[in-house]
């Protein structure tokens, strides 16, 4: 009977214990991840938008990059590992990204 006993206790704190560790690891990997708004100047058409997020989802360490609407001033929703990738590294991605009409120029600033 005191086996027993001693054996469920065992695994109890087992269980608690793993449980534990297994909450702190998810805090830390959801502590890195992190989504930010970027707004563009300077898109002339729809084109540019499916460029700038292609070229921003390429970062090692991007996750997603979702569009906004096409105007004077576009959005883009950026999810990001903040160790792999720095927000100053897309907002570069964003500025080197050629033009649609001339491949040369890089016609996007972000505000």
């Amino acid at each position: 009977m005191k086996f027993i006993k001693l054996m469920m206790l065992t695994i109890l704190y087992i269980m608690v214990t793993s449980q534990h560790n297994y909450a702190q690891n998810n805090s830390q990997i959801s502590d890195s991840i992190k989504t930010i708004t970027v707004k563009v100047k300077g898109l002339t058409c729809a084109g540019d938008l499916k460029t700038i997020a292609a070229n921003v989802e390429k970062l090692s360490g991007v996750n997603t990059c979702k569009t906004g609407k096409m105007g004077a001033i576009s959005s883009f929703k950026v999810t990001y590992n903040i160790t792999k990738v720095s927000a100053k590294e897309i907002n570069a991605a964003i500025e080197n990204t050629s033009g649609c009409e001339n491949p040369n120029d890089r016609p996007y600033k972000v505000k």
